[in-house]
């Protein structure tokens, strides 16, 4: 059974840092575009940041330079470093797999992530 389990997220004052973890389970990221997207109140899901199955990295431009995304194919893991939080990354913060070969397309639950003093 495909499982992704993301980790990481609380409340942070702004400015603050987090580090997201999303983990695998049912499946090897080799072979699968990484992806951690975001839902903030109100607003559509958005693609914040996308590392590739050959380790190309591409972010949204919103969080340019302070976020990091990251990969380990042996241990099934992504993250996310998120510094110099603002309050406009409050959001729920979901993890994606996409697979290249038939693009089949996997998500975990989400995790919370507030940013406010």
């Amino acid at each position: 059974q495909v499982r992704l389990v993301e980790s990481g997220g609380g409340l942070v004052q702004p400015g603050g840092s987090l580090r997201l973890s999303c983990a695998a389970s049912g499946f090897t990221f080799v072979g699968h575009d990484m992806s951690w997207y975001r839902q903030g109140p109100g607003k559509e899901r958005e693609l914040v940041a996308t590392i590739t199955t050959y380790g190309s990295t591409n972010y949204a431009d919103s969080v340019k330079g302070r976020f990091t995304i990251s990969r380990n194919d042996v241990r099934n893991t992504m993250w996310m470093q998120m510094n110099s939080l603002k309050p406009e990354d409050t959001a729920v913060y979901y993890c994606n797999a996409l697979r290249i070969y038939n693009r089949a397309n996997y998500w975990g639950q989400g995790t919370q992530v507030t940013v406010s003093s």
